[in-house]
């Protein structure tokens, strides 16, 4: 999807600025730009349109369906969404707010929050071509459960009022006055000025964010890792997870990474719960999180989801 701008921002970096190829500096200065500006232009795009939609929709009899008495099965949809969606946990942030803005259920959306990151179909076709089938198949299952059972667990706390940003009313398709010129202009100019707001809480919450990211992604090596978490040690998958949580990729970015590990002796569920913690607990996203959710929100999320994956880690471990 951003294909193009990956082109540009590695253009102007190795070309215009002259940097060589595979130093520190210009992984973390490319990783940078094509970062940041790929979640501006998703926030941007996904809130606004989010939001001038929503007013044309019966949001409300969605939301009571998604959250009718069998509340399980949000949680499988939002999951398994999530594995369509080819973002990082950073660029999944902008639909996360979309749903929120619909007010879609907080349990469901973080539901989707976790999987999206996780898993996709470049992902599975890495894991299924490095690793086989057997481990493809169980990291994306764990991944599911993960993202199921910790939203349910978010759901059931009861915690919308740690939600910082303000979901405002707009009219429904019920409001026939939709249909005029002047309703549309100001659905659209309603729209655009909540986008632009909920923007401008964001984006310095967004570089600082991503900045941090692209500096452990070009300055930190694989050897550092594996020093400290690999072997066939009981503290190996805690560590790994500790490590991870700083870190910003997404998942097919890492998995080259876990091959590396895996060759140099980590053991799998060590290795894979390391690429868990990576893509789904970065530390840019609870920064961008931070100006969205409390912190006790983000605390809980990242405790919840985080003792899902160690304990991974471990039956991984066991299993292989």
């Amino acid at each position: 999807m951003f294909d193009w701008w990956e082109k540009i921002s590695a253009s102007f970096v190795y070309e215009i600025l002259s940097l060589e190829k595979d130093t520190a500096l210009a992984e973390a200065l490319h990783f940078f730009l094509y970062d940041t500006v790929k979640i501006f232009i998703l926030l941007i795009t996904i809130i606004y349109l989010v939001t001038f939609l929503r007013s044309y929709f019966p949001i409300e009899k969605a939301r009571d369906y998604i959250s009718g008495k069998n509340k399980i099965v949000g949680h499988i949809f939002a999951a398994f969404f999530g594995v369509l969606t080819p973002f990082c946990s950073c660029s999944a942030i902008p639909l996360f707010l979309g749903f929120l803005q619909a007010r879609i259920p907080l349990g469901v959306t973080f539901s989707y929050l976790i999987s999206a990151p996780l898993s996709d179909a470049v992902v599975i076709a890495m894991l299924f071509s490095l690793f086989g089938w057997k481990i493809a198949l169980l990291y994306v299952s764990i991944g599911l459960v993960i993202a199921i059972v910790a939203g349910l667990v978010i759901g059931a706390l009861n915690l919308e009022k740690e939600v910082l940003i303000e979901v405002k009313p707009l009219n429904n398709c019920c409001d026939t006055s939709n249909k005029n010129e002047n309703q549309i202009k100001e659905k659209i100019s309603e729209s655009w000025d909540y986008t632009k707001d909920i923007f401008l809480k964001i984006y310095l919450y967004v570089i600082v964010g991503v900045g941090i990211g692209a500096f452990i992604h070009g300055y930190i090596p694989a050897d550092f890792i594996g020093k400290y978490a690999g072997g066939d040690v009981w503290y190996a998958p805690i560590v790994a997870v500790l490590m991870g949580i700083p870190m910003y990729s997404n998942a097919a970015g890492v998995i080259p990474l876990i091959e590396v590990l895996t060759q140099k002796g980590m053991l799998m569920g060590t290795a894979l719960s390391f690429m868990m913690a990576v893509v789904a607990l970065s530390l840019p996203e609870a920064m961008i999180l931070k100006r969205v959710l409390s912190v006790k929100l983000i605390s809980i999320f990242f405790f919840i989801v985080g003792t899902a994956i160690l304990l991974v880690g471990y039956l991984f471990n066991i299993i292989l």
